[in-house]
């Protein structure tokens, strides 16, 4: 979930990261079960029920259910965030009908032993069209080459320079209006992470550090507006996608909290 509120940044210690290591491994298997369930036929708020039940089998909390970020008007009233084709982030669950051929954004956070974890996955559903198809891959490759600049001595602006150039590589655009954030006791922390560049710009990236990285690329110009629900869409009516991991800068490198 983007947006970050003005915070100073928390760097975490070991047994910390281990920690939200241990939630990180909590909800990849729930998204990963969300993913098999988001299939034609099914609505959206069914996906959403089905969190809220993972989350409590793995003895966590929801993360966002109740939560209310920086620059929206009102709390989340959910624990899953289902945005369909056009809406990047922030689609409530509802009566909709999943249909073939949508692009359907699962963004799931949850609350392990008192700290954050938070991740995204976009599913093509069904007889998707090719340019869709090169759209989610070039996201997910956007967000692993974020990655493999989130190490000691780069800055922030590397991880954006990197999703910028993937994006642009393969003829979409990254949304610059919305972006990652730091996180760790709290879902949103500094420091903020924009999806372009320049490289060498921004924090130095540190030893300690929790990440949120969460391209988010359209089909078009890659602007968005927010709605009367807190959404946000594309302006110009296009695709996006949407992949995000917490990750943790060791000094090894980067660790990626939210995987099996």
């Amino acid at each position: 979930m983007p947006f970050a509120n003005t915070r100073m940044i928390h760097l975490k210690t070991l047994e910390e990261v281990e920690i939200m290591a241990e939630g990180g491994r909590s909800l990849a298997e729930i998204l990963e079960r969300l993913k098999n369930e988001t299939v034609a036929g099914v609505r959206t708020k069914a996906l959403d029920k089905l969190a809220f039940d993972l989350i409590a089998q793995w003895g966590a909390e929801p993360a966002f259910l109740g939560y209310k970020p920086h620059g929206s008007g009102k709390a989340y009233p959910a624990t899953l965030c289902v945005s369909v084709n056009e809406t990047v982030v922030h689609g409530l669950p509802s009566e909709y009908v999943i249909q073939d051929g949508d692009l359907v954004k699962l963004d799931l956070g949850l609350i392990h032993q008192g700290f954050y974890l938070d991740a995204a996955i976009t599913v093509g559903v069904g007889a998707v069209s090719k340019e869709a198809r090169s759209l989610i891959a070039a996201t997910e490759e956007a967000l692993y080459a974020g990655i493999r600049e989130a190490h000691p001595g780069n800055t922030i602006g590397d991880i954006g320079a990197a999703v910028e150039a993937v994006a642009k590589r393969a003829g979409f655009s990254a949304v610059t209006a919305l972006g990652g954030h730091g996180i760790g006791r709290e879902l949103h922390e500094d420091p903020h992470l924009s999806s372009v560049g320049p490289a060498g710009r921004g924090e130095e990236l540190k030893a300690g550090m929790a990440l949120a990285i969460e391209p988010m690329v359209g089909m078009g110009s890659g602007k968005v507006r927010q709605m009367s629900d807190d959404s946000f869409v594309t302006t110009d009516g296009s695709l996006a996608a949407h992949f995000e991991h917490t990750v943790a800068i060791t000094e090894k490198g980067t660790r990626v909290l939210t995987k099996i």
